[in-house]
């Protein structure tokens, strides 16, 4: 069963197949998000369903957030990517794919949420202190993935730790 929540004018759905494409379109149109293969996002959207959501606005996505449970912590909620077309920024989007996925069973045990975010992506850093805030909770900063980490050659900025928690959303 696929269920839909609105947000404004958008839908939030589950990811299908049929989206691989689009989303890596759109990963690719909002930088400075790392583009992973058009594989990886089928993949996601295949084995994922149920912790990454689309923004549809008249049948095309404008919005996608990427999310799983890592085995070894059922009570974290992951954000891998989160990721807004410039045609839905705004409208507090990224935002209401977070709490909707929140909200879904496959977050029921989450409290906490960890996400990694680059020192120069202030956007993306602002809206995860939004989420704290609404979720009446702390967001703790810690290293994670520093740019040597990434190989020789790779230019990366250091990926932080971001630590939102504990929350109930009982």
């Amino acid at each position: 069963m696929t269920t839909t929540a609105t947000h404004t004018e958008m839908v939030l759905r589950p990811p299908t197949i049929a989206d691989g494409a689009a989303i890596h379109a759109l990963i690719k149109a909002c930088p400075p998000l790392d583009l992973n293969s058009a594989y990886a996002y089928l993949l996601l959207c295949h084995h994922f369903a149920d912790t990454c959501v689309v923004a549809e606005r008249s049948g095309t996505i404008v919005g996608y957030v990427s999310g799983y449970v890592p085995p070894a912590q059922p009570d974290v909620f992951f954000i891998w990517q989160v990721a807004v077309h410039e045609r839905g920024r705004g409208l507090g989007l990224g935002q209401g794919m977070l709490r909707h996925l929140l909200e879904r069973p496959a977050a029921s045990r989450s409290r906490y949420v960890e996400t990694t975010v680059s020192p120069s992506n202030g956007p993306s850093r602002a809206m995860f202190q939004r989420l704290a805030a609404s979720l009446g909770t702390a967001l703790q900063e810690t290293a994670l993935f520093t740019t040597d980490m990434f190989g020789p050659g790779a230019a990366h900025e250091d990926e932080t730790l971001l630590r939102i928690g504990p929350f109930s959303l009982d």
